[in-house]
């Protein structure tokens, strides 16, 4: 028999990418606590949309078979690419039209703009790794061939590169030119004598370990870890929660 309906907030499923490497999915497993200790009581459950169960459409039917009305979504994405605008609707769509699902931003820029706490986020990470004194800046993605998600890590890159002073290049680590090696070796024979790389992952797995090995080859002083559950990252997802809860 299917529970009541539940009132108060509505609960939380984040929606990552997944990866065979268990480190990304613990990951996100750390970020959903992490969002949640400021919400006791709430729900916030992770969810993948490969390598790694359960998937979004199995927790939204789970809510729904528990007496929930309504969820809040949260796209664990850096651009709105092919996952956000295909397989995200697909997995709300299969949930049913019994339940309200509302989908956030990604966590990268919306509307042009690049969020203060996703900022902060990275500059944490580089200092964590002895870049903050760098010269200049490789922004380290994976990689898209969406034009309009490569322009929104163009725009992360210059407003890192404003807030450091300094030059912030992109890097993608597939599926679009350049990789970090050649950025970072621009950056050099260019004049750059301390080059880091800021790692715009959310999670570590076979990308950032391959970024993190070519940056170092080519010369690269600090290479950054990957957000996974820093505060400001837990506070950039409570905040497109609300906004997407009204």
């Amino acid at each position: 028999m299917r529970a009541a309906h539940l009132t108060g907030a509505p609960p939380v499923v984040l929606v990552a990418h997944g990866s065979r490497d268990p480190r990304a999915a613990d990951a996100t497993r750390a970020l959903a606590r992490a969002v949640a200790v400021a919400w006791p009581g709430r729900p916030v459950l992770p969810s993948w949309l490969d390598h790694t169960d359960p998937g979004p459409g199995e927790v939204l039917r789970r809510l729904a078979g528990e007496g929930h009305s309504r969820v809040v979504l949260v796209p664990l994405l850096l651009t709105a690419a092919y996952h956000r605008k295909v397989d995200i609707p697909a997995a709300v769509a299969a949930a049913g039209a019994h339940l309200d699902v509302r989908v956030t931003d990604v966590l990268g820029p919306t509307g042009g703009v690049v969020d203060g706490r996703l900022l902060a986020a990275l500059r944490r990470r580089l200092a964590e790794a002895a870049g903050a004194d760098a010269d200049a800046v490789v922004l380290a993605a994976a990689g898209t061939r969406d034009p309009g998600a490569r322009a929104s890590v163009g725009r992360v890159a210059a407003a890192l590169g404003a807030e450091l002073g300094v030059r912030c290049r992109v890097s993608y680590a597939s599926a679009a030119p350049p990789e970090v090696g050649g950025a970072v070796a621009r950056l050099r024979a260019a004049g750059a004598r301390r080059v880091a790389v800021a790692a715009y992952f959310l999670a570590p797995g076979r990308f950032h370990d391959g970024v993190r090995a070519a940056a170092r080859a080519a010369g690269a002083v600090a290479v950054a870890d990957p957000l996974d559950d820093l505060p400001e990252l837990a506070d950039l997802v409570r905040r497109r929660v609300t906004a997407a809860a009204g």
